[in-house]
């Protein structure tokens, strides 16, 4: 399974970016950079990652470094998958 593709449908589904996340590399930023990344769309993104991968997220266990970069994101979700 390719996370990283996986977490940019996720974007693109969540934000609703109509396929601007094809645009984004494991470097592009995300928080601050997307202006449809708000708090309620965090919380959209965490809960389709948690369905979509089949794992919950402890508040804890993710903060706003988790959300840099695509790459940051992803790394996060696979490092989750792999736990």
């Amino acid at each position: 399974m390719d996370v990283q593709k996986e977490v940019l449908s996720i974007l693109d589904q969540a934000l609703g970016l109509n396929g601007r996340s094809a645009t984004l590399d494991e470097k592009s930023p995300l928080l601050g950079a997307l202006p449809e990344l708000d708090s309620l769309a965090v919380v959209r993104v965490i809960t389709t990652i948690e369905e979509r991968f089949g794992f919950a997220i402890a508040d804890d266990e993710i903060d706003a470094s988790s959300f840099a970069t695509l790459g940051a994101l992803s790394d996060f979700v696979k490092a989750r998958v792999a736990a």
